[in-house]
């Protein structure tokens, strides 16, 4: 029996800027794609982009770097730790003071030619990397310089020879992503002065990559769901199916809140890794509970706010299941097929339906091949 042959999928999660700590809402995101790229892996050729090189460029980071050079530039950021250059962070968004174009050009210059990241970011996504290794993450290349495949120029002639953008720049306006053929809005993607947003960075990043893809899986904060509708509405013109997947931020104390304004204190990842290092000695039901509450607890919603009780009580649980895992194991389980299950309609594996379908009381010991290929 022929085999079909395996789809390519391209996994496009947001991507954070390396200029706060990660928050709840960042590990859950995080996590969700890291067991969704994990758990399509044996069914499809999955590919991870996750370029911070791509979205450097916006304001929200160069703002940043040329904030920090103007008034700490006598910090030593590699001495600082997450919660330290994100006080300077959110300090540098209270402040909102106006920046020219000119001022941030030469930082956009040198991450376009040479890659190179201020050393508060780089700081930052050494300490990341440190994160994943502990949580067991797949790195898509957090400190790689992964250029986009096309300039910003590059990007706005293939919007415009499909018809898809309104260049107002030959009379001093700014560049619109152009989608009211289809009943969605005009959005600026480029100021007046050259300044690119996020979305003008994601195309430039995706409009090269997708067509070589069956499916496309953009995941992303729900905050961010009118412009991951124009993108999937872009994509999909140049060919690929693009999945999106939405996914809720976590309330601190009720409250939804952007790591901008701060408020992370006691929450960040290094302090809730610390928290669960005293709690559990075993690493891997570390990795697995972790899974278990910002998956399966949390769920695709924000409704719940963050609760350490159930975290530490998702560590307990994920220590049996490792502990029955162990005590069950009889040869390999058949991993394809219990992956299968839990793809409805689309490639990627369903990572809220897979990891809720790890619990139960009455539930078979879960395969420890599937654990270890997804969760550890």
């Amino acid at each position: 029996m022929t085999m079909p042959p395996r789809k390519n999928v391209l996994l496009a999660p947001v991507t954070i800027t390396p200029t706060k700590p990660l928050t709840p809402s960042h590990l859950k995101g995080l996590l969700w794609t890291d067991v969704m790229f994990r758990a399509t892996a044996p069914l499809a050729e999955v590919t991870y982009r996750y370029s911070h090189t791509t979205y450097h460029v916006t304001e929200q980071t160069v703002g940043f770097w040329e904030y920090l050079d103007r008034a700490h530039g006598d910090t030593d950021c590699t001495q600082l730790s997450e919660e330290d250059i994100g006080d300077l962070y959110v300090r540098y968004r209270s402040a909102q003071q106006p920046q020219s174009a000119e001022a941030l050009q030469p930082y956009r210059d040198a991450v376009e030619h040479s890659g190179w990241v201020h050393p508060a970011s780089e700081r930052m996504l050494r300490l990341w990397a440190g994160h994943y290794e502990r949580l067991g993450m797949h790195d898509p290349g957090l400190r790689e310089h992964q250029p986009p495949g096309l300039g910003l120029e590059e990007m706005t002639e293939r919007l415009s020879a499909a018809g898809l953008v309104l260049d107002q720049r030959n009379c001093g306006g700014p560049v619109y992503l152009d989608l009211t053929r289809y009943g969605m809005p005009l959005r600026r993607i480029v100021t007046a002065d050259g300044r690119p947003n996020y979305l003008a960075c994601a195309l430039r990043e995706l409009l090269p990559l997708a067509p070589w893809y069956d499916e496309v899986v953009l995941l992303y904060d729900r905050e961010l769901d009118a412009d991951y509708q124009l993108l999937n509405r872009v994509l999909t013109r140049f060919g690929p199916a693009v999945r999106r997947v939405p996914i809720g931020r976590v309330p601190i104390d009720g409250r939804i809140a952007s790591a901008r304004h701060g408020g992370w204190r006691g929450h960040t990842a290094s302090v809730l890794l610390q928290a669960a290092a005293e709690t559990c000695e075993d690493a891997e039901a570390v990795r697995l509970g972790m899974r278990l509450y910002f998956i399966a607890t949390l769920g695709p919603g924000q409704h719940e706010s963050f609760r350490h009780d159930l975290l530490r009580n998702c560590l307990t649980v994920a220590a049996r299941l490792l502990n029955r895992s162990k005590a069950a194991a009889s040869g390999a389980g058949d991993l394809p097929g219990t992956l299968e299950r839990h793809r409805r309609g689309h490639t990627y594996v369903d990572p809220y339906r897979l990891t809720c379908s790890l619990l139960g009381s009455r539930r078979p010991a879960p395969d420890p091949g599937l654990l270890s290929a997804v969760y550890l």
